[in-house]
């Protein structure tokens, strides 16, 4: 009964506009295609802008410094899902959450192209980080929002979803890396402003075809307390400006800091949930279950988001990146994974819809992810201990399509999963707890690339090949309590 009622009220039932999905999906799709088309468009050139030397358009820092600015940066952007999903689940909606936060990030990407020196990077990888973190949260929640609970199309529609994010982050890094090569950083940088203009406007068109989706905020805040809560973010902000200004936070430990505040945020997040007097014990079954596959998430990404700092290094001074007589940017190696998947994106969702309710259980999902990130990382030690150019770029391709197969099995997976198994009072700050596991992880990958080291490559890659899949054969041991613990979702 609950069931027909819930497919009745979905908003996406009939609709089949768009590839067999919700035509809303388009609109969603599109956004989330030029925000990922700026987003890893600018973060394709951000370490190398940040250690290369003043006489080739850097700002000369330190590489251990630089791989922890990027992985720190990384990290706040996910963690920033918490501000933009309490702002649509208290204040804003998801709606109006994800055009105000797609306008900041513009803003974001204006500053680095204008700004000069590490003023430039402060203002603009801020504005970036918090109105990507808004938009991410949300455009995922409001996907979600167009299925009921168990259409069998919602996996597929997140696949489809997901391929939009990785056309944009093909080309991305692919037209800021030439324009970087060519014409200097911030030439880059005004590329990948210029995208998330054109996305903010194809937004703004087809804003109507939501029908109202993510309109109203589920649990407004009543408008007594919103003085306590602008308070706190004011008292938060002070006390991050004091720790810069003491040194206790720098470039050296800023992957670190954004490592614990992801930590502490998400004890917090979880306990506030699972103590809510809003939810029933089913929602909170399926909170408890979502705890394993949150770890197994962090550990998957703390690999994944190595793209950015340890692989970016190895593509930059190891890899082989000669076509032809020319040496293509290396930033164009971040363009390998999306190709892959663009091809398999679709592949993987005719699957899962071919298997119904015959494909794998969400948790063994994530085990197969962990195991294949752990292998793709066994993958380079025989390629390390050389020199310049001695990193063959096919070996680099087999591992990121390694990379890529992990990444299907995972994340578009675990964006379906956080919608399904949140609490109808917590519906998007339930997907701010998926992005929280891509936050740890990714400012993990920061802090774990300055533990790399390219005169001694070997044990690095050999000890987190081995941790994670040890992570994947604890997750696989414990999917048949995880499943049960889900209460009826798949």
């Amino acid at each position: 009964m609950s069931d027909l009622s819930e497919t009745t009220k979905s908003p996406g039932h009939e609709d089949r506009g768009f590839f067999g999905q919700p035509f809303a999906l388009a609109n969603l799709f599109g956004v989330e295609m030029w925000e990922r088309f700026s987003f890893y468009g600018m973060q394709g050139i951000l370490l190398y802008y940040l250690y290369y030397s003043v006489s080739d358009g850097g700002l000369d820092i330190a590489q251990s410094s630089a791989t922890s600015i990027v992985g720190a940066y990384g990290g706040t952007v996910y963690l920033s899902t918490i501000i933009g999903a309490w702002i649509a689940d208290r204040v804003l909606g998801s709606e109006r959450t994800l055009f105000y936060s797609a306008f900041l990030i513009m803003l974001g990407h204006i500053a680095l192209a204008v700004l000069p020196g590490v003023w430039g990077v402060g203002v603009g990888l801020v504005c970036v980080a918090v109105g990507s973190g808004g938009l991410k949260a949300n455009a995922t929640s409001l996907v979600g929002e167009l299925y009921s609970e168990h259409d069998d199309r919602r996996d597929a529609g997140f696949s489809i979803f997901y391929m939009g994010i990785n056309i944009g982050g093909f080309v991305g890094p692919l037209l800021t890396g030439f324009a970087q090569d060519h014409a200097g950083f911030h030439a880059g940088f005004g590329l990948a402003a210029i995208g998330m203009a054109l996305g903010l406007i194809q937004y703004t068109l087809g804003r109507r075809h939501l029908h109202g989706v993510g309109a109203t905020p589920p649990n407004p805040l009543p408008t007594a307390e919103r003085g306590r809560w602008i308070g706190i973010a004011v008292t938060a902000l002070i006390v991050i400006g004091a720790l810069a200004a003491l040194n206790i936070i720098t470039a050296d430990n800023l992957s670190d800091v954004v490592t614990g505040i992801a930590i502490a945020a998400t004890l917090i997040y979880f306990t506030v949930i699972l103590t809510s007097k809003h939810i029933t014990s089913v929602e909170r079954s399926r909170v408890i279950s979502f705890i394993p596959m949150f770890i197994a998430s962090a550990a998957f990404w703390s690999l994944f988001q190595q793209q950015f700092t340890t692989i970016a290094v190895i593509a930059d001074k190891r890899l082989d990146r000669s076509l032809f007589g020319w040496n293509f940017p290396a930033s164009w190696v971040q363009s390998i994974n999306p190709v892959f998947i663009i091809i398999f994106a679709g592949v993987f969702a005719a699957v899962w819809t071919k298997l119904g309710s015959r494909q794998p259980t969400s948790p063994i999902k994530f085990a197969i992810s962990t195991a294949i990130m752990g292998l793709a990382f066994l993958a380079f030690i025989p390629f390390t201990g050389g020199g310049p150019n001695s990193v063959p770029l096919l070996a680099i391709c087999g591992i990121l399509l390694l990379f890529t197969f992990a990444e299907l099995f995972l994340s578009p997976v675990g964006l379906s999963l956080a919608t399904k198994l949140a609490p109808k009072m917590f519906r998007t700050q339930m997907v701010a707890l998926f992005f929280l596991s891509v936050a740890l992880g990714t400012s993990m990958a920061g802090t774990l690339a300055g533990y790399y080291d390219e005169n001694d490559e070997a044990p690095y890659f050999t000890f987190i090949g081995i941790a994670s899949i040890a992570v994947a054969v604890v997750i696989g041991a414990l999917s048949p309590w995880i499943k049960k613990k889900m209460a009826g979702v798949h």
